[in-house]
């Protein structure tokens, strides 16, 4: 089939053409031709003398003939048809791989000046199977995995596009799994092994399953794989790559045998678990066939020549398992970059990169072989290594040489040689190709770590932040490799019941120490820790170092006040200083303590404040409160004091205490000024306050006048009875009572308190008036009736007023706060 793609018709055109008599200058339709792969050599493709307008004898006379860009001709002119035939078989794949489209572009060159562009389509048939890397495939699982989870399987390649590529997986039917296919974004297929029960090592230690990919095809094609499930032990990590994805750049002309990149995963696991091996997963044929893959050591490497005109760029997946079978994958990207073909080569047959440090000389380290596709002088190639070295090269047979050892080698001295192989040829100006072989000087594992001292102090603040570096240790372990590979850990100990390493821990790589927690030096004052350095080699070695950690405090408590306590509701009791008092009088003593250390603790005493400045001093050490001078009358009966106590720190720390002293020689000078030791700091309190007093005077008043009604009724009684006495009546024989209505006076008294108590600071004011008092009062003032009971009201009234000075002194009790 054929198109011919124009701006116009094309018999309109040729017609046009033709009048003009300008058709071959005129032409420049672009022509367009679709084929199918895989046809025989010499089919039809189109008709290339009618698309051009021309008579097929006229091909000759025009000298048309096929012009390509370097790639080999696909395509040939019938001279007697006119016809463009196939020159051989053509193969899709192998022209544009997975692409979308496969378009072959040349042009047809007529009269040696004009060209015309041709472009065929070969268009994908189903000539390809679904192909897997390989024939089996192994997946080892753990017993204890759970249902659900997927397992990756070798995907199968389709180099054919379209419908005729991979369109889908199946799985033979079992019990324990399922299939499931994942699609990617570039539309790959690949499939998943699902556990749907939980495996039974006892039971079947290898399950066998097949695995077939089919196309699209008519008819479809399909390939199988044997899938080998083999249930492990438990594996608890699985290996994870340092990186996602690994891209190097490299020139086409890289020697055979040169390591591309190095692709590391890590498995946490020990022993066979933890081994981990690497393999391709995603990759094809072709290129399989120019990289190796170390399975040990992940080395990527050429296993043949690069060659930029055939390939620039490929693209492939490995995947990193461990013992048991846990898989992870990368990606791998490798950019060709093309050079000048001419120069010469140098292709590594075989390279030792590490060798004992004993060797003896003469030993071949690497073989290679030089070519260079030049012929003549231009192909004659030396090779030179740096004279500096202890290597040399040997001429073997044909191209190759070897590098040998030319005298024995000091790991002490250069542990790693990177030796360079310059390839020169023999042209005007010469072309030249270095390779570089790194070999390495191995070592045993001969010396263990050390550190630069024998032990490590380190000062550290209280309150220091949780997960804070607060040091760090370094070890070092003259050998390599393994062998230097150095891991910290700390000693198992405890303290305080708890272990250290809830205190402190060490990362196991740097050697940095972190402080877990916020170390407080009232707790504790240092740690006593073991660090143990140990390498990597087997047997591995190890050494220790002592390290010591001390607290430093800080001022981070303020003085605690013990003396005068405080009680809940932040007031102070009252201390008493009789007027009496000479200078210096020890009035009390404030009594602090700091929880700190050193100069952190040492407390200083002040007074802060005073109501009446200059009556009182504070001891500077002591904290004894004592008069400055002597108390005068004019001085207030309360004086309220503020006294301070500091600690040395820096900054330095403070508290404060408040004092009250009541200045009196007896309890009733207090009660003759309690309004005075009324603060006048709270009008709330002051209102209350005053709602007090006067509720107490009320009550006192009423009292007093009930005691002087009292009083009265008995003097009349008294004095009626004396009257009587007096006139003999007939009452002489009747006694007097001692009391009219004594006993139910004292029930009533015993029955009637009141309780006051005024603070300045406080609503919770009250007055006590106890119940004993009154009983007392009136058993004074019939023990005065019983001494004589002629006396005389002034004598009854001095009864009296002794009685109520027993009242007073043993009614009040004052309690006075701040």
């Amino acid at each position: 089939m054929a198109t011919l793609k124009r701006g116009r018709d094309y018999r309109g055109f040729i017609l046009l053409s033709i009048l003009l008599g300008t058709r071959r200058e005129a032409w420049a339709g672009h022509i367009f031709y679709s084929l199918p792969e895989e046809t025989d050599t010499g089919s039809f493709v189109g008709n290339i003398a009618k698309d051009l307008g021309l008579e097929p004898r006229e091909l000759a006379e025009h000298g048309i003939r096929i012009v390509s860009r370097g790639r080999t001709q696909l395509f040939a002119l019938n001279p007697r048809s006119g016809s463009l035939v196939t020159a051989g078989r053509i193969d899709r794949e192998e022209l544009c791989a997975q692409s979308a489209r496969c378009l072959v572009n040349f042009n047809i060159l007529m009269d040696k000046m004009s060209l015309y562009p041709i472009e065929v389509e070969i268009i994908d048939v189903n000539d390809n199977s679904p192909r897997f890397l390989t024939e089996e495939m192994t997946v080892k699982i753990t017993e204890n995995t759970a249902p659900g989870v997927r397992f990756p399987l070798n995907e199968a390649r389709d180099p054919d596009v379209g419908t005729n590529s991979l369109q889908s997986y199946q799985l033979s039917p079992n019990r324990h799994f399922s299939l499931v296919v994942q699609t990617g974004d570039d539309g790959a297929k690949y499939p998943e092994l699902v556990l749907e029960r939980v495996l039974d090592r006892e039971e079947e230690a290898v399950h066998h399953l097949l695995l077939t990919a089919s196309d699209g095809g008519d008819p479809p094609r399909s390939e199988t794989a044997r899938i080998q499930v083999t249930v492990v032990d438990v594996n608890d990590h699985v290996p994870v790559f340092s990186l996602p994805q690994y891209q190097v750049t490299v020139p086409e002309n890289v020697p055979v045998g040169t390591r591309l990149l190095t692709v590391h995963a890590v498995d946490l696991d020990e022993g066979v678990n933890g081994e981990v091996t690497y393999s391709f997963r995603k990759i094809t044929q072709k290129i399989l066939q120019i990289f190796q893959l170390n399975p040990h050591t992940g080395e990527l490497s050429t296993s043949e020549g690069l060659d930029y005109e055939e390939s620039s760029y490929y693209e492939m997946e490995v995947q990193a398992q461990d013992g048991p079978g846990s898989m992870t994958r990368a990606k791998v990207i490798i950019t060709i970059l093309d050079v000048n073909d001419n120069a010469p080569e140098v292709t590594l047959t075989s390279v030792s990169n590490s060798i004992p440090e004993d060797t003896p000389p003469g030993t071949v380290i690497a073989l290679f072989y030089l070519q260079d596709r030049d012929s003549g002088k231009n192909g004659e190639v030396t090779c030179t290594i740096s004279e500096n070295l202890p290597f040399k090269l040997e001429r073997s047979v044909d191209n190759y040489y070897r590098l040998v050892t030319a005298k024995k080698l000091d790991r002490e001295k250069l542990p790693v040689y990177n030796i360079t192989l310059k390839a020169t040829d023999g042209g005007t100006p010469p072309l030249s190709m270095e390779t570089h072989i790194s070999v390495n000087v191995a070592d045993t594992n001969d010396n263990p770590p050390a550190f630069p001292h024998s032990s490590y102090s380190v000062y550290i603040p209280e309150n220091n932040p949780r997960g804070a570096s607060i040091f760090s240790v370094t070890a070092h372990d003259p050998d390599s490799h393994e062998n230097a590979q150095v891991t910290y850990s700390l000693s198992e100990d405890t303290l305080r019941g708890a272990p250290l390493s809830s205190y402190v821990s060490i990362n196991s790589d740097t050697g940095v120490l972190y402080a877990l927690h916020s170390f407080d030096y009232e707790q504790f004052r240092d740690l006593q820790l073991r660090v143990t350095a140990q390498d990597s080699g087997d047997p591995p070695l190890s050494s220790n170092v002592s390290l010591s950690i001390f607290i430093l405090d800080q001022n981070d408590n303020t003085p605690e006040i013990l003396y005068p306590a405080l009680p809940t509701d932040g007031s102070t009791g009252v201390e008493l200083a009789p007027r009496s008092a000479e200078p210096g009088y020890l009035v009390t003593k404030v009594v602090a303590v700091d929880r700190d250390s050193g100069q952190n603790a040492w407390l200083s005493y002040r007074l802060l404040k005073a109501s009446e400045p200059g009556l009182f001093a504070v001891g500077l050490h002591t904290g004894e409160v004592r008069t400055a001078r002597a108390l005068q009358d004019r001085d207030a009966l309360k004086q309220s004091l503020v006294v301070a106590v500091q600690d040395h720190g820096q900054p330095p720390l403070s508290a404060t205490v408040t004092l009250t002293v009541a200045v009196a020689d007896s309890i009733p000078d207090v009660l003759a000024d309690l309004g005075s030791l009324e603060p006048p700091a709270d009008p709330d309190a002051s209102g209350l306050t005053l709602y007090l007093v006067v509720a107490v005077a009320a009550v006192s008043c009423v009292f007093l006048a009930f005691v002087i009604v009292l009083l009265a009724l008995r003097l009349r009684r008294w004095r009626s009875s004396r009257l009587l006495q007096a006139a003999g009546g007939g009452l002489a024989g009747v006694p007097a009572s001692r009391f009219v209505g004594v006993d139910g006076v004292r029930a009533f008294l015993q029955t009637y308190s009141h309780e006051v108590s005024l603070t300045a600071d406080s609503r919770e004011s009250h007055v006590i008036f106890p119940q004993p008092n009154y009983a007392d009062m009136l058993l004074s003032l019939e023990s005065c009736e019983k001494k004589d009971p002629s006396l005389t009201s002034i004598d009854f009234h001095g009864c009296k007023d002794e009685a109520e000075n027993i009242q007073v002194s043993s009614l009040i009790h004052l309690s006075l706060h701040p």
